[in-house]
């Protein structure tokens, strides 16, 4: 669970709330069964109609993983510098046999695009062919992460416009109904503006946020994935350990880069 996403997210909620328990002694004026139909299932339907089913329901899944811990957020870009250059000197070693024992079933489900990539090293490809080949890749996954994220994106835009629309419904049934008390027209105009304050809602504390965050997890992804396949390249190469710790610390910040030396040891226990 990721602590800062969730704080976060009741934060948000604790702001709205104490503004409006603060400023009034009947806060449950602020619950509406209809406008929370009319703008939660509004929402959703256009984005099934929008997209292919299997596409909405990624993207409804996406807004929940935002709240999980993001593995390469966390990591650090030191660590995978550290194993390309392991590698680099187990290929001096062992050659390619060392290399393919190194790729096993907990790297292939926890970091797939590397096993896959050690894998193309392992059956000989050159390092133009790996790269080519895992650029692709990268620009696959890229383009099927952003239409996922597209999907929260729009469901933020969506929100604040069926909140509208329930407004307008509401003011048109209390057009309808000024013949009758004026006294009532208060109270039923509050009511008709709570589908607005919705559609606000779930708009920008709930799905623009979450698919920001998970844009920016996916940048951090390609990010990663662009160090490992520089290394992997450099491996196929069968480039020097150190001339690919110095080519592949480009990647890191200059206080964190990997250095041969000084971690060697560290990265050899991990």
């Amino acid at each position: 669970m990721s602590m800062g996403s969730l704080l976060a997210f009741i934060a948000g909620f604790m702001v709205v709330i104490g503004s409006i328990v603060s400023a009034t002694d009947r806060p449950s004026m602020f619950i509406d069964i209809p406008s929370m139909i009319v703008v939660v299932g509004g929402t959703l339907v256009a984005s099934f109609i929008s997209y292919e089913a299997k596409t909405a329901m990624a993207g409804l899944k996406l807004a929940l993983s935002t709240f999980k811990k993001h593995k390469d957020s966390e990591n650090s870009l030191k660590d995978e510098v550290g194993r390309i250059v392991r590698w680099a000197y187990i290929i001096q070693k062992n050659g390619l046999q060392g290399l393919e024992n190194e790729v096993t079933d907990d790297l292939r489900q926890n970091n797939p695009f590397l096993a896959y990539g050690a894998d193309l090293v392992v059956t000989g490809y050159t390092g133009a062919e790996i790269k080519q080949i895992l650029e692709h890749m990268l620009d696959s996954q890229a383009e099927r992460n952003k239409r996922i994220s597209d999907v929260l994106m729009k469901l933020g835009g969506d929100a604040p416009a069926f909140g509208m629309l329930g407004t307008l419904i509401g003011l048109v049934i209390m057009l309808g109904n000024m013949g009758g008390d004026p006294s009532a027209i208060g109270p039923s105009m509050a009511v008709t503006l709570i589908t607005t304050f919705y559609g606000i809602i779930l708009a920008r504390i709930m799905f623009i946020p979450m698919a920001t965050k998970a844009s920016a997890r996916n940048d951090v992804t390609l990010f990663k994935n662009s160090l490992q396949m520089e290394g992997l390249v450099l491996l196929a190469e069968r480039k020097s350990p150190r001339y690919i710790q110095d080519k592949i610390n480009s990647f890191v910040d200059t206080k964190e880069q990997f250095l041969i030396d000084r971690d060697m040891n560290n990265s050899s226990a991990q």
